[in-house]
């Protein structure tokens, strides 16, 4: 593999987002107040990224900044769904910025600032990339969550997850200490060659203790049981396009270095060596968080009235199926999960944005009463996505979660799908309970037709062809996943 040195082409995405984020700063310092410009050159700058990312597809495997960046097909991937919801969420923003009457150009750089910090941390291949990249994304959300400085629940949900958020980066830096005290290292490569052979009792012992603290930092950012006490306050109390943007993107690029440091630096070798002591405890944990994910996540969603708070446990279920993907080491598997994950959730909370009105964000269930017939631009799109969340055939949710489960039968976890395919049967209920209301219970008052923009129509047509076109052709994207697999393990060597 080709070794590189100073490579501005390999950050060329986090270049043009962050020059992006910098000149939508500077015209809202000069010229305030212009949410169509601004939202106009954050998209535009958005879609750029992704054009940039592209070309980097059939390079190979390489690395940048002294081994720092990897470039490889799976980065390139994730750093599309990352865009993706990018893009989509500055849609969603639109009718939201002239409702709260807030500045839209901080808003958009925040959004800007923090896919770079995504778009970093899938590029990671060192463990102090890792933790710069995380803390970039938690800076800029936390800001964002926050944004509705009069609103109070805004502002709780903003000092939880920023309180919860500073305790989980603790553990997460002394992990890497542990980590580097055992190895000598920061490097995923170089990690990863070292725990392929022997290491002494102590050094052992070090990594041991290192890698539980890097489970319990990953564990809260991709907000998973027993981690996940954040979740449900912050997707609540924040305003709804930036619970549609920390839903998906984050997770995804959380996912993406989850994989890198366990299922590959840290992989079971089927010979006796430092990884396969580790493996044989990490998997054990990772096996509990996903049973627990699903279950507690599932089961806790059908007791909410509260969409956005249904919402949340329904994400930490679906943490739990995606771990089941990290279980089984199915990179693809994961990744065309996550990216079906993106695009209905994504869908769901713009119809939930487009939904609210100033002063009365109507978010409880009961409030999408009537909502069926009355207004069919909302309630056909927003039933597509429950039922793909669902895991209905004919929809892209069925095809990721019968993908993962296939990959994890293939791998030795069939209890695990057993109980991934219980919980899917669970999460039927609360996922079509809001269909019925929409369909079958009268209004509590009188449903007011609610202005389409064209931004939203947009977001409206890429989520619900992607759910089709995914459930239905998912050949395509397959193909172009597994060949990205296949250059993985070449491209950490």
């Amino acid at each position: 593999m080709e070794w590189l040195g100073i490579s501005y082409r390999a950050i060329g995405p986090e270049l043009v987002l962050a020059v992006t984020g910098v000149l939508v700063m500077l015209l809202e310092a000069f010229s305030p107040g212009k949410k169509r410009r601004d939202g106009i050159l954050a998209a535009a700058g958005t879609i750029l990224a992704g054009v940039v990312a592209l070309t980097l597809w059939d390079e190979g495997p390489r690395l940048a900044f002294s081994r720092m960046i990897i470039v490889d097909g799976f980065r390139v991937f994730f750093t599309l769904v990352i865009l993706l919801g990018t893009l989509l969420t500055i849609f969603i923003s639109w009718t939201f910025l002239d409702e709260e009457r807030i500045p839209p150009g901080e808003y958009f750089a925040l959004l800007l600032f923090g896919a770079v910090g995504m778009t970093l941390l899938v590029a990671s291949n060192d463990l102090v990339m890792v933790f710069l990249a995380l803390e970039t994304i938690t800076i800029a959300t936390y800001v964002l969550a926050g944004y509705r400085r009069e609103d109070l629940r805004s502002m709780e949900s903003a000092l939880k997850y920023f309180i919860l958020g500073a305790f989980s980066s603790a553990f997460l830096v002394y992990g890497i200490a542990l980590v580097y005290g055992a190895t000598r290292t920061t490097n995923l490569a170089e990690m990863a060659r070292l725990v392929s052979g022997s290491l002494g009792r102590a050094e052992v012992v070090l990594l041991m203790a290192g890698v539980a603290m890097l489970l319990i930092g990953f564990g809260f950012k991709v907000a998973t049981v027993p981690f996940h006490v954040w979740t449900p306050d912050v997707y609540e109390g924040a305003p709804t396009p930036v619970t549609a943007f920390l839903s998906t993107a984050p997770k995804a690029a959380g996912f993406a270095a989850f994989l890198r440091v366990f299922s590959l630096t840290f992989a079971p070798l089927g010979i006796e060596s430092v990884a396969d002591q580790l493996a044989a405890h990490w998997v054990a944990v990772v096996t509990a968080m996903s049973i627990l994910s699903m279950t507690f996540g599932n089961f806790i969603a059908i007791a909410q009235t509260n969409i956005k708070r249904m919402l949340a446990y329904s994400s930490i279920a679906h943490a739990g199926y995606v771990l089941i993907g990290v279980l089984a080491r199915d990179w693809a598997a994961v990744a065309f999960y996550l990216l079906v994950y993106t695009i209905m959730n994504l869908g769901c909370f713009a119809i939930v944005a487009l939904w609210a009105r100033r002063g009365d964000e109507r978010v409880l269930i009961v409030d999408y009463a009537g909502l069926g017939f009355r207004q069919p631009m909302l309630s056909f799109p927003l039933a597509i996505f429950l039922v793909s969340l669902a895991g209905f055939p004919g929809t892209a949710g069925f095809i990721a979660k019968f993908w993962l489960f296939k990959s994890a039968w293939g791998a030795g976890f069939p209890e695990l799908v057993l109980i991934g395919v219980l919980n899917t049967v669970v999460s039927v209920y609360y996922y079509l309970y809001v269909v019925i209301v929409m369909f079958f219970r009268e209004p509590r008052e009188e449903v007011a037709r609610v202005p389409l923009s064209r931004a939203f129509v947009a977001t409206l047509v890429v989520t619900v062809v992607g759910v089709f076109y995914l459930g239905l052709l998912p050949t395509r994207v397959f193909a172009i996943l597994n060949a990205a697999q296949s250059l993985l393990a070449v491209g950490m060597r």
